[in-house]
């Protein structure tokens, strides 16, 4: 596997910016949900260039799949978190859809890194 810098996948560089939406938008969510709804949608936004950059640093294909996987899974949380934010009125329309928008690219960037690293390996 190559040693290329986890920093260095377009991947998890989206991944970051995600992040960091999630943080700003949730900056203004009430403040009864600090450990509810905001902690949860920050933890599982860090969560995804997290895993991505754990899964690098991993000696083969099959165990950066691993850790790809769980990053997938941690990303799915965050959309329907996002969705439910924005049921509840937390997040504008507007808002929702960047955000996303913007989890659906890196979602299709992490597939097609799986799909690249099982062809890899057959």
């Amino acid at each position: 596997m190559s040693q290329s810098a986890f920093s260095d996948l377009r991947v998890w560089q989206s991944a970051m910016e995600l992040a960091l939406q999630i943080y700003r938008e949730t900056s203004n969510f009430p403040r009864s949900e600090t450990y509810g709804l905001t902690q949860q949608m920050r933890r599982a936004a860090v969560s995804v260039p997290s895993n991505i950059a754990e899964g690098k640093g991993r000696r083969t294909s099959k165990d950066f799949s691993q850790f790809l996987f769980q990053a997938r899974g941690s990303l799915l949380e965050l959309q329907t978190q996002t969705m439910i934010a924005k049921r509840l009125g937390y997040l504008g329309d507007e808002q929702a859809n960047v955000l996303l928008k913007a989890a659906a690219e890196v979602g299709k960037s992490l597939a097609g890194l799986i799909n690249s690293l099982a062809a890899s390996a057959a």
